[in-house]
């Protein structure tokens, strides 16, 4: 009867050799060959992951040479009709213009108990193997996984989401639309909050807004960069460009207005406006900082901070091409160009989008 179901398929007549493999199956459930047909039926009726699971297990449990050679064969076509369908999809995920705006992919945190499974599913739906896939995902914070045309950054997302791996993407063009102040200080805090702040234009002005439009907090330490002199291994001098301190940023995110208020250590006029700290002027930056950053805890006590900015710019600040579309709103005094600034952007950006 097998010699009958291997006719059938010759002739594309799986509908006979749909009914010869159900009464094989009763007689004898266990025999390679019937396995293999069964497969076979299996992908030829597109029900691809079963037929996969019956290749690889008479990989895995059949010593006949022909049947583990057929079984190869099968899963070398069942990988290339992945791939062609995968192709089919990404092109109509990215037929409209708006597709192929530019965009990036971010992972969110996963638990260590479901990041063995989660590993799993993410290797089969980026194609990567398993062990790589574990490194990739994140356990804390977000990262940056890819970059490219926000329709296939959305197709894979949508993919990854449905196999319960928390991501979301966005376009730089949606960071870019956000509207930030650059706030130099309070004026006010009650009944409403009104800050003396800089627009986009660096034209000076007040904002007035409630506390409760603000949603979430982003703060973080950018790095400013010197050049020093070292002594190199040969005892000669050179010039090394080193870290000499940090600048401390906090964002106060409004989406309603789709705004963020901009405050960092060195530009803010602690001696200016509302009396939020007392003898700001015999204090150190670092201390009317902290005093500051005490004060807006008062004032936003529900209010989630966010701080893994520095975990999220380890996995970003090699993506040179993409920021240096993104506009950073940051006005640190930098002898050289970094990333770090646009990285910060891009972050705080990500975080009043996804939270919108």
């Amino acid at each position: 009867m097998i010699e009958q179901v291997a006719i059938a398929f010759e002739h594309k007549d799986y509908q006979t050799a749909a009914k010869l493999l159900k009464q094989l199956q009763k007689e004898s459930p266990e025999n390679p060959w019937v396995q293999y047909y069964l497969a076979r039926l299996n992908e030829v009726s597109e029900k691809h992951q079963d037929a996969e699971k019956i290749y690889r297990q008479l990989l895995r449990d059949t010593r006949n040479a022909k049947i583990v050679t057929l079984a190869r064969q099968g899963l070398r076509r069942l990988q290339e009709m992945e791939l062609e369908e995968r192709q089919r999809a990404i092109s109509q995920a990215t037929a409209q213009a708006s597709d192929i705006e530019l965009g990036v992919l971010v992972l969110e945190p996963l638990s260590t108990e479901i990041k063995t499974e989660a590993s799993r599913k993410f290797a089969q739906i980026m194609q990567l193997d398993p062990y790589t896939a574990r490194l990739i995902l994140p356990s804390r914070g977000w990262r940056l996984y890819r970059t490219g045309q926000i329709g296939e950054l959305k197709f894979y997302g949508k993919q990854l989401q449905q196999a319960g791996i928390p991501c979301f993407w966005a376009t730089i063009a949606q960071i870019q639309q956000i509207q930030v102040y650059q706030v130099k200080h309070f004026q006010a805090s009650t009944p409403q909050a009104t800050v003396v702040c800089r627009n986009e234009v660096n034209q000076l002005g007040s904002l007035t807004f409630d506390w409760s439009e603000v949603t979430a907090r982003v703060v973080g330490l950018l790095p400013i960069f010197e050049q020093v002199v070292d002594v190199d291994a040969r005892r000669k001098l050179e010039w090394k460009t080193q870290t000499q301190d940090y600048t401390q940023f906090c964002d106060l995110h409004i989406p309603g207005r789709r705004s963020i208020l901009r405050l960092y250590d060195s530009g803010y006029e602690f001696q200016q406006g509302l009396e939020i700290i007392p003898q700001a002027s015999q204090n150190t930056i670092r201390i009317n900082w902290n005093s500051l950053s005490s004060w807006i805890d008062q004032q936003l006590p529900q209010v989630k901070i966010w701080s893994d900015f520095t975990s999220f710019a380890d996995t970003t600040l090699d993506q040179t091409e993409m920021l240096s579309h993104i506009k950073s709103h940051i006005e640190l005094f930098r002898r050289e160009q970094t990333n770090w600034d646009s990285a910060f952007h891009l972050y705080s950006g990500l975080v009043l989008l996804n939270n919108s």
